[in-house]
C-alpha cells in the first residue's frame, strides 16, 4: 500500500555493443510478371477497393526466404493501361517478401487498484467530502453560465482554495470548458477535476531515502499538528520496509513528548527480524540541538539508513523559537555534511488559508523540502493544498485522514482532486 523510495545508485555496466543489422538477402522474381503487377497495384484493377493514400511505412526487417524458382514460360496476360504512365520503379528486395497476416490486436492491460490502495480512497473521500460538497453542489444545475462560475468561486473561495488559486482555477476551467465545447454542467465538473489534478501535480514528489547514509530528516511544525504522530507511522513505514531508523527526541519542551516518541518506537520495532530496527536517542531537559547532534552522530556509528529529528511545536510568529529551529539544522549539519538531506513541516489542514502562512513562514526559515498534510479526515479547508500549489510549490510527499498507521499515504494529485469533487 505504502509505495516506498529506497534509491540505490545503479553500478556501472559496460553498454552491450549492438549487433549490425544482416545483410539483406535478395529474393529473385520474374521482372515481366513483377512489372505487370506494379502496373495493376497502381491502376488498382482487380484490387477491390481502392488504396488508401500511402503512409509512411518502417521497411521490414530483411528475411531470408529460399530461392523461388521461376515458373514454366508463358505469355503473361496483358495489363490495362495505368492512368497516369510512369515508368516502373525498381522494386526493393523487401517488397517481395510475401505479405504475412498480422495478430489481432490485443487491448491494453490496465492495472487494477489495489485492494490497500481502494480503501485509501474510501477514505480519502470520506474525508473531504466536506470540501468536496459545496463545490460539487455548483454542478447540479443545467446549463453553463456566468452564475455557475460565480457560485464555483465562492465554493472554493469557502473551500480556502485562496484568491490567487481560484482565479486561475476559474480561468483554466473556462479554457478547457471552451476547448471542449462542453455543455453539460456534468461534464464541467470533470474539466474542473482535471485542472485541479494538473494544478497539483508539481506537489507530487516522492521522498527518497538511500542516498546518503544514513538521510536525515528534521521535522517542524506547529504545536498540534501532529508531527510526533506523524513521525511514528512514518518510521513504522520505514521499517516495514527493512529500513535501520534512528529516532532524536528533540522536542525536550512539551511534557511526555519523549515518552510518545517512545512508545511509537516500540511500535515500529520488529525484533528478531534482521535489519529492523528502531532506535530513540534522548536527554532529558537537554538541549534539542545537542540531542540532534548526538542522534546523527549515533546514526552514523550504528549504520542506520535513517536518522529522524523531532522538534518542539512552535508557531512562526514565536521569532526566538525559529531561530532555535535554524540553530538545530546548523548543529545538524556539523555530525554530517549536506544534512539535513530532508526538511519535513508537518501541517494541519484543518487551519485553512493559515497552513499557506506557516509553509511560507518554515519555508523562508528552514528551506522546507517537504510537507506532510495531517487531519484531512472532515475538513472542509482541503482546498488549502491549491493555494500551496499555486503559492508557495513546496511537495507534499504524504496525506493523513485519520490516527490508525495505514491513515497516512503517499499523495497523488491525481487521486486527491478525485476525492474533492467525488
Amino acid at each position: 500500500m505504502f509505495s516506498f523510495f529506497k534509491k540505490k545508485t545503479p553500478s556501472p555496466e559496460a553498454a552491450p555493443t549492438p549487433e549490425a543489422p544482416a545483410a539483406p538477402v535478395p529474393v529473385p522474381a520474374p521482372a515481366e510478371e513483377r512489372r505487370s503487377w506494379v502496373d495493376r497495384l497502381r491502376s488498382g484493377i482487380g484490387l477491390g477497393e481502392a488504396p488508401a493514400p500511402e503512409a509512411p511505412v518502417t521497411p521490414a526487417p530483411p528475411v531470408a526466404l529460399p530461392p523461388v524458382s521461376a515458373p514454366a514460360a508463358a505469355t503473361p496476360s496483358p495489363s490495362p493501361a495505368p492512368k497516369a504512365p510512369a515508368p516502373a520503379p525498381a522494386v526493393p528486395p523487401a517488397a517481395a517478401v510475401p505479405a504475412v497476416a498480422q495478430a489481432p490486436a490485443v487491448p491494453p492491460v490496465v492495472a487494477a487498484v489495489p485492494p490497500e490502495r481502494k480503501g485509501w480512497l474510501d477514505k480519502l473521500r470520506t474525508g473531504l467530502r466536506k470540501t468536496g460538497t459545496g463545490i460539487a453542489q455548483v454542478f447540479t444545475g443545467t446549463q453553463i453560465d456566468d452564475a455557475l462560475y460565480e457560485d464555483l468561486e465562492s465554493a472554493l473561495l469557502m473551500a480556502d482554495t485562496g484568491v490567487t488559486a481560484t482565479e486561475y482555477l476559474l480561468k483554466d476551467l473556462k479554457w478547457r470548458v471552451k476547448e471542449a465545447k462542453a455543455t453539460d454542467p456534468a461534464a464541467v465538473k470533470g474539466l474542473l477535476a482535471d485542472a485541479i489534478a494538473d494544478l497539483l501535480k508539481p506537489l507530487e514528489k516522492p521522498l527518497e531515502i538511500g542516498e546518503f547514509t544514513p538521510t536525515v530528516v528534521m521535522v517542524v511544525g506547529v504545536n498540534g499538528a501532529g508531527k510526533t504522530t506523524s513521525i511514528g507511522k512514518l518510521t513504522r513505514h520505514l521499517a516495514d520496509s527493512g529500513q535501520k531508523v534512528l529516532l532524536a527526541a528533540a522536542d525536550t519542551f512539551r511534557a511526555a513528548a519523549r515518552e510518545q516518541l517512545a512508545v511509537w518506537a516500540e511500535r515500529a520495532d520488529k525484533p528478531g527480524v534482521a535489519g529492523v530496527e528502531v532506535e530513540i536517542v534522548s536527554q532529558e531537559s537537554g538541549d534539542p540541538s545537542s540531542v540532534s547532534f548526538d542522534a546523527v552522530v549515533a546514526g552514523k556509528s550504528r549504520g542506520c539508513d535513517v536518522v529522524i529529528a523531532d522538534t518542539a511545536g512552535r508557531l512562526p510568529t514565536q521569532l526566538h523559537l525559529m531561530e532555535e529551529l535554524k540553530k538545530i539544522k546548523r548543529v545538524i549539519g556539523k555530525a554530517q555534511d549536506g544534512a539535513p538531506h530532508e526538511v519535513l513541516l508537518v501541517v494541519d489542514g484543518n487551519t485553512g488559508q493559515n497552513a499557506l502562512s506557516q509553509v511560507k513562514a518554515f519555508d523562508d526559515a528552514l528551506g522546507l523540502t517537504g510537507l506532510v498534510i495531517t487531519k484531512l479526515d472532515g475538513t472542509a479547508k482541503g482546498g488549502v493544498l491549491a493555494a500551496i500549489a499555486r503559492e508557495r510549490p513546496v511537495p507534499v510527499y504524504f496525506v493523513g485522514v485519520g490516527e490508525k498507521l495505514e491513515d497516512l499515504e503517499t499523495f497523488n494529485a491525481r487521486e486527491f482532486a478525485q476525492a474533492v469533487l467525488s
